[in-house]
């Protein structure tokens, strides 16, 4: 791995304020284009993408989620779901991995990006996209042109998390 794509990974912060100015739509899909190579158990690729970028829509989606403020001032929302059919066990993990890809590629074209939480009111969201009641809305990302710049907050050393052939035996750093 090369030392950009690292520091572009260490990089990435959640972005919750974003400049007044048109998100491109292209811009978007190209993400949603990074995100269709994320890994899925058998390749089933339960995932789908709706756009979202009608400014009273956002302001309606935002009241329906706890901690969505960020999506009044978004200029687009993307929200990710799982098709539980396609992919009965896995489709959690399927769905998350490419929304992992889906927030990194929009992070590596300059945008701004928080995941809001989507899983306490799977009912409402599948009625705001009109989805059917076979799917599950994983994530949904509030997306601009970042008007802040968070600083890292602090990560727990490698020591506390990590575990060497078996959970308890501690690695020596």
């Amino acid at each position: 791995m090369s030392d950009a794509c690292i520091e572009a990974l260490l990089k990435r912060r959640s972005v919750r304020v974003f400049k007044d100015a048109e998100v491109p739509l292209d811009m978007i899909l190209k993400a949603i284009e990074v995100s269709r190579y994320a890994p899925s158990a058998g390749n089933k690729q339960p995932w789908r993408f709706v756009i979202i970028r009608e400014s009273e829509k956002l302001k309606d989606l935002a009241k329906i989620l706890r901690y969505s403020r960020p999506l009044m001032n978004a200029k687009v929302a993307v929200m990710v779901l799982a098709n539980k059919d396609e992919s009965p066990t896995s489709y959690m993990v399927d769905a998350s991995l490419a929304a992992m890809y889906f927030w990194l590629a929009i992070h590596c074209i300059g945008l701004g990006a928080v995941w809001i939480q989507t899983l306490r009111n799977i009912n409402e969201l599948l009625e705001f996209v009109n989805a059917p009641q076979n799917y599950v809305p994983i994530a949904l990302f509030a997306i601009g042109w970042p008007a802040e710049q968070p600083e890292p907050k602090d990560r727990k050393p490698l020591s506390e998390i990590t575990y060497l052939e078996r959970y308890g035996e501690s690695v020596k750093f």
